[in-house]
């Protein structure tokens, strides 16, 4: 360990400059500074502070065994020379250090600095890693992999508050690994705009260089391979597999690559032998190839199938490239026609490729070399000839392995090379490379893979755990994802760090010690889940064992998990400004790179806009729920006429309009309707109370059912053409059944509006569909509908539903209506019962369409509770009727009510004989009310008014008004029925 030799400085003075000296000294001192500084800087404080790091006491390590012609230092060299040229004269002092933070180079802008500047400075094999060094441009670099800036009192450390650094990883081009990190310090008021340019074209310069070396050593291989005569080590045949591009359709020669790719990948010599789509197949054979200059790599030749009796030719190849080392190329060996009569030469420049078959011109980005478009030249169809034996020892490269490994056919000589298949090189590359590219290949492939399995449903819980099964083993080893309550339940979290649960724990093996799904989660500030949430950014921790900040959330948790876990990748869950939570992926063995943290970055992107939608989705469908259950009714209402029980079941994708209602009716009567309205959403909902309000309104003036059909016809064609951007709000399709049950008569008439028919359940078990016209949906206007009647003995059920219990998509309707038949064939269950099993045996596992049901169990009224009186149009015989009545009530015990039931029906009987037409019937009913019904033959109508002092007449309804708590009238066929309904407990 190397001391600084400077004398440390009082803590947080840091003056004449930039950077937050007075919110740094309240850091040391422990006050909290959540605002005011950089959330990178703080978070590289905060994981100071958890590594026991001093301020005024950092000691650096020095690495005497650093590399210093590594190859990020070859390939710096030059751009460092450059820079130096730029800043002369100045104080800017320029640095590279390695992937651990180690300064291989120095430069300076002004070289008298070296002669100032203490050790660490200025000498090359300090570390700078933030662990050791504390909050620096090349630590800070290194922990957040991207370009950090880094001000005066900003750093950790004492001894570099008057200095200022910006500071940008190196990443290398074929495998996005960082290589090394450029640095630029310089004192703190020489702070310019154009350092980032400058830093960022200096770091672009090293990347081209790396990218340069590889490229190097690929076309070195080729070379190689080209120098050997692509034959003459037992290559009988060595025909570039782009100039048989008429024997392989474009597909076919994919799939050729992409298995010689991975082959490379394997760094093995073997063979291998794929199946293309037409049934053909090819064997791939892999054979090391070494360059002059120790270059190891593989080529990938596929031994193509030859037609018997014709004869291959092979073409005579020559490299044009000028470094082409000596070896002998068997210019004898004359060209020759391939079978399809075009000349079997590969030609265009050289072109490096990825393993995807994209292309890149050397310097560019490298990979496996594929040999259609090596340099070679074709020999002109004069100089075709009849083949020659084949090439003996003495032609073989000495880079290129002899074929004394049984490849050949035969000893040398003893045949043509015509009778040989030809092989065609169809890749050629370094195994590390091709590695390289097989790992990039396979990120497109997850990322095509995610863009499919994300987000198939609107459930935010089920696209959290897709995202996990698609990241895991895809990507990492173990997947969790926390998101907050407030977004499951699908509203926007006002603290989502403070709201955090467990939602999704996945992995390719169970029993790992992560948080349990469903239990909170708190993070520290130092651990890179809050970091990522912070910074709205992917953080990467490569080494877990070394990421203090995680260590120190739960240290005894932590290292539970360390003895499973390696490495981290923490991505925030950010959609359209909202912080939706945070995944988290780990892996066990190997560490991840900056490649797979843009991956996890982009699935979680993906799987975070999904997670809005289905958010969005939840928070809309909660609202249209909300609505559509306070627009249902909240309770039955109390009635004798029917035991009633009802469900209202939503659609797992989406809410409907379906409606049920029970509806008192005049005369002990009750109505029962379905219906539903087509189309889901907000639209159907608050159309769907709009029907049922004015389906019960129509239904209150005691208009039949096939009258209120009639108006909820018209008025939905009138909402139609309301619509005020004249698009249709698909209101039409409603449908709707209404039945009306007369407990007296034991008889329910009905009709319905394109809706399904009910199910009448006999008293014997007996389960019937009455035959009742269907009627056309509402609001196509101008068609009839029809009424039916039929008769409900004592307990039988009427059943009515809406069309999504019994259609679906992967059933027949007439076979689910005959599970429907045998649910209800057991009339002993109470109508809760029936309700219960008709869910539970018939509705869909995963209902696409809302289903209502509604199950009546009819009651008979008491023959004893009925009493009915026919008279003439004879004044005299009113008297005669209330005083039947009148002993009818005390006879039952309503002498309290019986005032008030003698002077009502005197004024209603009275009242028909004046204004109305013989026969007239009076009937009381008695049951949770006393009901004094006066029918007769004319239609006309009474009015309630107010009648003037001066007035004779007008007085009789108001009083019956004022005696009764309803009254009203109901049409019949022929002639009407006046009724007043009194309440027996307020008589009482």
């Amino acid at each position: 360990m190397v001391r600084s030799g400077e004398e440390p400085r009082p803590t947080g003075r840091a003056t004449d400059g930039t950077g937050p000296a007075s919110l740094r000294e309240l850091f040391l001192q422990g006050e909290p500074v959540e605002t005011g500084v950089r959330p990178s800087i703080l978070d590289s404080w905060q994981r100071c502070r958890s590594l026991g790091l001093s301020p005024d006491t950092l000691d650096l390590p020095y690495q005497e065994d650093f590399d210093p012609g590594g190859r990020i230092v070859r390939a710096a060299v030059p751009v460092l020379d450059r820079l130096q040229a730029t800043f002369a004269g100045s104080k800017v002092n320029i640095s590279v250090a390695d992937a651990n933070g180690t300064v291989l180079l120095r430069r300076f802008g002004d070289p008298s600095m070296a002669r100032s500047l203490p050790d660490i400075q200025v000498v090359p094999g300090f570390v700078f890693a933030e662990q050791v060094a504390g909050t620096n441009g090349i630590g800070l670099a290194l922990a957040e992999r991207q370009l950090i800036r880094v001000y005066g009192a900003e750093h950790f450390a004492e001894r570099s508050q008057q200095n200022a650094c910006v500071a940008l990883p190196v990443r290398d081009p074929l495998s996005g690994r960082i290589e090394g990190v450029l640095c630029l310090g310089y004192p703190r008021g020489f702070e310019r705009p154009a350092l980032g340019v400058a830093i960022r074209r200096a770091a672009e310069g090293i990347e081209r260089r790396l990218l340069g070396q590889s490229s190097a050593r690929e076309r070195a291989l080729l070379r190689t391979y080209l120098a050997a005569g692509a034959g003459t080590a037992g290559l009988h045949g060595g025909v570039a597999l782009g100039a048989v591009a008429d024997e392989f359709h474009p597909r076919d020669q994919a799939i050729l690559r992409e298995k010689a790719a991975e082959l490379i990948s394997g760094a093995q010599r073997g063979a291998a032998e794929v199946t293309l789509p037409d049934g053909r197949r090819v064997t791939l054979v892999s054979r090391p190839v070494t360059s002059g200059s120790g270059v190891q790599g593989i080529a990938i030749e596929a031994v193509l199938p030859g037609s018997p009796g014709e004869s291959l030719v092979i073409p005579h190849q020559t490299d044009e490239l000028s470094a082409l080392p000596a070896a002998p190329l068997s210019a004898a060996r004359p060209a020759i026609t391939l079978p399809s009569g075009h000349l079997a030469a590969p030609s265009g420049p050289l072109v490096a490729t990825d393993g995807d078959g994209a292309t890149a011109a050397p310097g560019g980005t490298a990979g496996p070399v594929t040999p259609a478009e090596a340099p070679t030249a074709a020999t002109p169809d004069s100089a075709r000839t009849p083949a020659g034996p084949a090439p003996t020892d003495s032609d073989r490269s000495p880079s290129v392995p002899a074929a004394a490994d049984g490849d050949g056919p035969g000893p040398a000589g003893k045949h043509s090379e015509a009778a040989f298949p030809a092989r065609g090189l169809v890749m050629l590359g370094e195994p590390q490379v091709g590695a390289y590219a097989l790992a990039a290949r396979r990120r497109l492939e997850l990322l095509s893979e995610a863009s499919t399995r994300i987000g198939t449903t609107l459930d935010v819980r089920r696209t959290a755990e897709e995202l996990a099964e698609t990241a895991a083993p895809g990507l990492a080893d173990f997947v969790t994802i926390d998101l907050p309550d407030a977004v499951l339940r699908g509203e926007e979290s006002a603290d989502p760090i403070a709201d955090l649960r467990r939602t999704v724990v996945h992995g390719i093996r169970e029993g790992l010690p992560f948080t349990p799904p469903g239990k909170r989660v708190d993070f520290g500030p130092t651990t890179p889940q809050l970091r990522c949430l912070s910074s709205g950014e992917a953080v990467l921790e490569p080494d877990l064992k070394a990421a203090a900040g995680w260590l120190a959330q739960d240290p005894e948790h932590t290292a539970r998990l360390l003895a499973h876990v390696h490495s981290l990748i923490a991505v925030p869950l950010l959609a359209r400004g909202v912080v939706l939570g945070v995944a988290s992926f780990y892996r066990a063995g190997s560490s991840f790179g900056d490649d797979d943290r843009s991956l996890a970055q982009e699935l979680a992107s993906r799987a975070a806009l999904s997670i809005d939608n289905a958010r969005r989705y939840t928070h809309e469908r909660t609202m249209v729920l909300a609505l559509q259950r306070r627009l249902l009714p909240h309770g039955l209402p109390d009635q004798d006429a029917v035991e009633v029980a009802h469900r209202y079941l939503p659609a797992e994708s989406d809410v409907g309009g379906d409606w049920y209602d029970v509806i008192p009716l005049s005369g002990a009567r009750v109505g029962l309707l379905v219906g539903d309205v087509v189309g889901h959403g907000m639209l159907s909902a608050a159309t769907m109370g709009r029907l049922r309000t004015a389906a019960r309104s129509f239904a209150e003036l005691d208009f039949p059912p096939d009258e209120v059909l009639t108006h909820l016809d018209n008025l939905v064609g009138r909402l139609d053409r309301e619509d005020p951007e004249g698009k249709g709000a698909g209101v039409i399709g409603a449908t709707c059944l209404y039945a009306v049950y007369d407990p007296t008569a034991q008889r329910c008439l009905m009709a319905r509006a394109g809706h399904p028919p009910p199910a009448l359940v006999h008293p014997d078990g007996t389960v019937t569909y009455p035959d009742l016209p269907a009627g056309p949906p509402l609001g196509l206007g101008g068609l009839p509908f029809d009424a039916v009647e039929v008769g409900l003995p004592e307990g039988s059920q009427l059943v009515l539903y809406t069309d999504g219990l019994i259609e679906d998509r992967n059933r027949d309707v007439d076979a689910v209506l005959e599970q429907l038949r045998e649910a209800l064939a057991h009339p002993e269950r109470a109508p809760e019962e029936t309700c219960q099993a008709v869910l539970d045996t018939v509705a869909p596992a995963h209902p696409h369409d809302d289903i209502a049901l509604l199950v009546a169990r009819v009651h008979a009224m008491d023959p004893g509770r009925i009493a009915t009186w026919e008279l003439s149009a004879d004044p005299a015989r009113v008297g005669e009727v209330r005083a039947s009545a009148t002993r009818w009530l005390s006879d039952r015990g309503l002498d309290e009510t019986g005032f008030a039931a003698e002077l009502i029906l005197s004024e209603l009987i009275t009242n028909a004989i004046r204004h109305g037409a013989a026969p007239i019937r009076v009937r009381l009913l008695y049951g949770r009310t006393l009901i004094c019904e006066v029918s007769d033959a004319s239609n006309t109508a009474p009015h309630l008014r107010r009648a003037a002092s001066t007035d004779e007449g007008g007085r009789g309804l108001f009083l019956v008004a004022q005696l009764s708590q309803s009254w009203g009238t109901r049409y019949l066929p022929e002639g009407k029925v006046i009724w007043a309904e009194c309440d027996l407990d307020a008589a009482a």
